[in-house]
């Protein structure tokens, strides 16, 4: 128990640059109280104490403002950067290394029970090794968010995101695909983003170009010719529209 609070304490120093002693850690980051009432609450769930349980989980939830279902899976070194408002659902199941920021959230779309009056079905996303989800981002449904993937600032994420890739936007669309070893804050990598909008739009007006090109070149191509091979009618022009 001793070696493992020390490595939460260790993952944190590392990831935050504003922690400055383990002292600090312990007695001032509501992040470090609410993984350690997780391990106790998640201790009583896998003993049948369910009520228990989940009764102790919401007097963490009430000191320190996140929200951690003791029925979810966390592995070692879970680190939650300011933490307010991060709610973690009862079948979420997280690896090791792991990071998220304020206001995330592992949520389910579908119901606990099937038609079949069942329980236990799996409602909520899997974030394996080293994943860091930025502030507000809601990932929401039973799929995997793989290795070391990075899931931008208010991103909605409705689907698996491949290992070491980077997603942002509602729905969240993959903008790096290339893996990144290094701890990204807010899991924005270091250098620019490309705007997957402004990439639509500037695809949408390619195409727009081609088309209009091609259209004078048709008109050219069917103008009348008089009897001594003169265009008898001026080419049409196709202005384009200032609004």
């Amino acid at each position: 128990m001793f070696k493992l609070i020390r490595q939460e304490i260790d993952a944190m120093i590392a990831r935050d640059p504003a922690a400055r002693s383990r002292m600090e850690i312990a007695l001032c980051y509501p992040a470090f109280h609410a993984i350690m009432g997780y391990r106790g609450t998640h201790w009583l769930w896998q003993r049948g104490f369910r009520v228990t349980a989940r009764f102790v989980s919401q007097i963490f939830r009430w000191l320190t403002g996140i929200e951690i279902h003791p029925g979810a899976q966390i592995g070692k070194r879970f680190f939650i950067d300011h933490g307010m408002g991060v709610v973690i659902g009862e079948t979420a199941e997280i690896g090791d290394d792991v990071t998220l920021y304020q206001g995330v959230t592992l949520g389910g779309t579908s119901p606990s029970v099937n038609s079949d009056g069942q329980r236990g079905l799996k409602r909520h996303p899997t974030l394996e090794d080293g994943v860091i989800v930025g502030s507000g981002a809601q990932i929401l449904g039973p799929f995997t968010v793989r290795k070391n993937a990075r899931v931008g600032g208010n991103a909605v994420v409705l689907s698996e995101v491949p290992e070491g890739a980077t997603v942002v936007g509602i729905p969240a669309k993959v903008v790096r695909q290339e893996a990144d070893d290094r701890f990204c804050a807010y899991g924005t990598p270091i250098g620019d983003l490309p705007d997957p909008v402004a990439r639509a739009l500037e695809e949408l007006g390619r195409e727009v170009k081609d088309l209009r090109d091609h259209v004078v070149k048709l008109e050219a191509d069917n103008a009348p010719v008089g009897a001594a091979g003169d265009v008898v009618a001026d080419k049409p022009r196709i202005v384009a529209s200032s609004e």
